[in-house]
């Protein structure tokens, strides 16, 4: 149920509200610079030690 009016706002609000203006450049970069950043994050090495639990036996 919540979905559905969801939707409907998403169609209805579009046709009330007036148009905004376009954001400035610098805020359309913020999502691009935090994808690349957690891309680097994901495909850099890790630094942690590789730790071999069944040695301890």
């Amino acid at each position: 149920m919540l979905l559905a009016v969801f939707a409907v706002l998403l169609l209805v609000l579009p046709l009330v509200l007036p148009p905004l203006p376009p954001p400035p450049f610098v805020l359309l970069l913020i999502p691009v610079v935090m994808m690349l950043a957690l891309l680097f994050l994901a495909f850099s090495p890790s630094k942690m030690p590789d730790l071999d639990i069944s040695s301890s036996v």
